[in-house]
């Protein structure tokens, strides 16, 4: 997949494309019933697939005090773009530049100008333009004008709960553990990602050794407790590896919290054992962290001995979890 930071990286005569627009927080299955629509149309046209996305929640520059926090960090993102099917990616920067850009602005420089935009897809919420003064309406107006054509796709809704699929729903969820929900909101694993780093060294005492990742990862950090997942290798930074998912999978009891039992650290980590791999070598490695099902919530025990009995439990509900 093609990654442009600005409308100016667009080459000239880049278009035919069909673009959908949106944050794409989590590309769950709501995002992706109109990137499939896209996918379609832009077969029938001879055209790119183009997600047109922002490398944060514009309520982080408008609204701070409300925003919510993301679901997926840029790269992440960007990688479940290219696995959906999208041909290329323009990652605005959303700045007060971008912000106070005008919706007709936006559609003659952006998607005429740099795109050669033939079909636009959007969902029934969409806005865009200073103050979210655009809707589909709009759109539809300059459309006419310009020749391009806009689709607005329905929401995607659960048939037990009837409920819209969104970012909201899945925070809902993982914020509560309910990791396996998320997921089927998602239509994957929920995965956080992040550098390997060296930590206190106590899960190797104990003879269950941890990878732990860096505070600064991406992704949205589950409720405290024990998990079965996986662990995904993506090598370290420079030296050729594949991107996470096509690289090395390992079965993994991912722990998230702050150590009650030694209360020794300060804020929660993410930590994850592979199974059965006492001598892996992950530091300096990116890695992902999936989560599959949520084992048990976090808890102090009184003691090395009830900790290890409970951990050694932990890795057998994991294994037959994951099996």
């Amino acid at each position: 997949m093609i990654v442009f930071r600005a409308p100016g990286d667009v080459p000239a005569g880049f278009g035919p494309s069909v673009v959908a627009i949106g944050k794409f927080d989590g590309v769950h299955s709501g995002h992706r019933a109109v990137i499939d629509r896209a996918r379609v149309d832009a077969a029938a046209a001879g055209a790119r697939v183009v997600a047109v996305t922002f490398d944060r929640n514009p309520l982080a520059l408008l609204r701070p005090e409300i925003c919510p926090d993301s679901l997926v960090g840029v790269t992440q993102k960007l990688h479940l773009l290219a696995e959906a099917g999208v041909d290329a990616t323009l990652m605005l920067t959303f700045d007060r530049a971008l912000a106070d850009l005008d919706a007709r602005a936006f559609v003659e420089h952006v998607l005429v100008g740099a795109l050669g935009v033939q079909i636009v897809l959007v969902g029934a919420d969409f806005r865009f333009g200073r103050g979210g003064a655009g809707d589909a309406a709009l759109l539809r107006d300059m459309g006419r004008e310009f020749g391009f054509e806009v689709d607005v796709i329905d929401d995607v809704r659960a048939i037990d709960a009837g409920r819209r699929v969104s970012s909201t729903w899945v925070r809902e969820l993982l914020t509560a553990g309910d990791v396996a929900g998320a997921a089927r909101l998602l239509g994957r694993p929920h995965a956080v990602r992040g550098e390997v780093v060296h930590g206190l060294k106590r899960g190797r005492e104990l003879g269950f050794p941890t990878a732990n990742l860096a505070a600064d990862l991406e992704g949205f950090v589950p409720a405290e407790g024990v998990y079965a997942g996986w662990l995904v290798d993506a090598g370290a930074p420079g030296d050729g590896a594949a991107e996470p998912r096509s690289s090395v999978r390992y079965p993994a009891a991912i722990s998230v919290g702050t150590n009650p039992t030694f209360d020794d650290v300060a804020v929660r980590q993410v930590e994850a054992y592979v199974l059965d791999e006492t001598e892996l070598d992950l530091y300096g490695h990116v890695v992902e962290v999936e989560f599959v099902e949520r084992i048990r919530g976090m808890v102090a025990f009184e003691g090395i001995g009830p900790l290890i009995e409970q951990m050694t439990d932990d890795v057998i509900r994991v294994r037959r979890q994951l099996t």
